[in-house]
């Protein structure tokens, strides 16, 4: 995506459409009347991850970053590139139970129950600049309390980056009225 800089808009472009045709579309999983968006085509093309990891390079190579913080599982994947390429730390938020050290964790709403994601108590020093990035922004329950979560060890959240946006579930405007700056490489809506 590229900012636009008249009216602060993203506009796609040929790499952004790429990307977006790479994505898998997988109806009715993991439950009936769901529709998955899966990254793996694109990390299965090492034309188009290597595209995908080159364009958020060029996005994040000139902004003052000290860290990314990356969303268990998928985030993982295209944090750890990004971060090697950048030169910065990489901050593991996982799952409840999966990190071996100290940690805090943030309870989120599901539609049906609530998660909960960790991190290590230590990672963030305190006025860190943290990219957040995972695969795809849907309700925001999860990249929500990721942010709560670098909250309150002190970090400086810059930006909450995905690949894909579900602008229809609410999730990035949630993020948005919560204060946090958003960038998504393609959006999906209905059944785009």
């Amino acid at each position: 995506m590229r900012l636009n800089k008249t009216n602060g808009n993203l506009t796609m472009s040929s790499f952004d459409n790429t990307i977006k045709a790479s994505i898998r579309t997988v109806e009715d999983w993991p439950s009936p009347g769901v529709r998955f968006r899966d990254i793996s085509p694109v990390l299965s093309d090492p034309t188009i991850f290597r595209q995908l990891i080159g364009g958020l390079v060029e996005r994040y190579q000139a902004v003052t970053l000290d860290a990314i913080a990356v969303i268990d599982a998928r985030g993982f994947l295209i944090g750890s590139p990004l971060a090697y390429e950048l030169g910065l730390k990489l901050i593991p938020v996982r799952k409840a139970g999966k990190l071996p050290a100290h940690t805090l964790s943030q309870a989120y709403a599901l539609e049906y129950g609530e998660a909960e994601v960790e991190i290590h108590s230590d990672s963030i020093d305190t006025g860190e600049r943290i990219l957040v990035l995972d695969d795809l922004i849907a309700t925001g329950g999860t990249m929500g309390a990721a942010c709560q979560l670098i909250d309150r060890l002190g970090g400086d959240i810059v930006e909450c980056g995905t690949v894909i946006d579900l602008p229809e579930l609410g999730g990035s405007q949630k993020l948005k009225d919560n204060g946090f700056a958003i960038h998504a490489v393609c959006s999906f809506i209905g059944t785009e």
